[in-house]
């Protein structure tokens, strides 16, 4: 009879593994969906028969958007994910959502990367991703936030768990310290994303040679477009709604941060075991 000798896996083992092509894919996503957040100071305007520049955002791109982010999360779990990772997938995304639905609203306290960066962490870039896209979607469906800024948020998200995955290896409290400052920084990354996909559509569209404002000026140089958005974001969100945001997923990282990644490395542990099937010549040499 045969038996299976199981070692456990080492702490670099991933939940969801990316091959060579998935890892292509994820990166032309990126760029892809960067482009899509990007589009208003990217976008070439042709001006109209008045003379006065028209609008015109890329509604095509924007369609194709939760296309790309579904074919990323396919192409990430190509190798299919296992019954125990998929259960902790599910898990996860769950108690984010949940978290989600009942952190927001409280001055910018809201707490779904707390988990987000520290599963990323444990279980690897791929995981993070998948976890950071379903937990936005989770998320969305019990709160009842469907609405076009979903795959943005989604893809955000994404990129959250996936950089927490691809952090440099640290220990003790260097990790918890790594830990904490990404997951400031990637807060106000968050923020300023969500905030320039949707800019011109939050101001309106500013005529040029009218009273200077904050509003998206079509066909002005890029710098000066870039200054009016970075007032925009610091007077609307970044003073706000992304510190706060910052500084409660920090502060959560330092005070449970140590005890979670316990608890989740020992779930990686008993997802991730290696089974090595014995041949029936290692049981006669027995």
């Amino acid at each position: 009879m045969s038996l299976a000798q199981r070692t456990p896996p080492t702490r670099e083992a991933r939940a969801v593994p990316i091959s060579r092509r998935s890892a292509a894919t994820l990166a032309l996503a990126s760029l892809a969906g960067l482009l899509m957040f990007v589009w208003p100071l990217v976008l070439q305007v042709a001006p109209t028969e008045s003379g006065q520049p028209e609008l015109q955002p890329p509604f095509l791109f924007l369609l194709l958007l939760p296309v790309v982010v579904l074919v990323v999360l396919a192409e990430v779990s190509e190798g299919g994910l296992d019954p125990r990772v998929l259960a902790i997938l599910g898990v996860l995304s769950a108690i984010n959502a949940l978290v989600r639905a009942i952190s927001p609203g409280l001055a910018g306290v809201e707490l779904v990367f707390f988990l987000l960066v520290l599963s990323g962490r444990v279980f690897g870039p791929g995981f993070g991703f998948v976890l950071g896209a379903t937990s936005l979607f989770a998320s969305a469906l019990l709160t009842a936030g469907v609405g076009p800024w979903l795959p943005y948020q989604m893809l955000c998200s994404a990129w959250v768990g996936m950089g927490a995955g691809l952090l440099p290896r640290a220990r003790g409290r260097a990790e918890i310290a790594l830990l904490a400052g990404y997951a400031v920084v990637s807060a106000y990354l968050f923020g300023a994303l969500m905030n320039l996909w949707n800019w011109p559509f939050a101001l309106g569209i500013q005529v040029p040679g009218h009273a200077s404002s904050l509003a998206f000026v079509p066909g002005d140089p890029l710098l000066e477009n870039l200054h009016r958005f970075a007032l925009y974001t610091l007077l609307t969100s970044t003073g706000g709604w992304d510190t706060m945001r910052a500084i409660s997923n920090a502060v959560a990282i330092v005070v449970v941060g140590p005890a979670v990644l316990v608890t989740l490395r020992r779930a990686s542990r008993r997802a991730l075991v290696v089974g090595v099937v014995a041949t029936p010549e290692d049981d006669v040499q027995r």
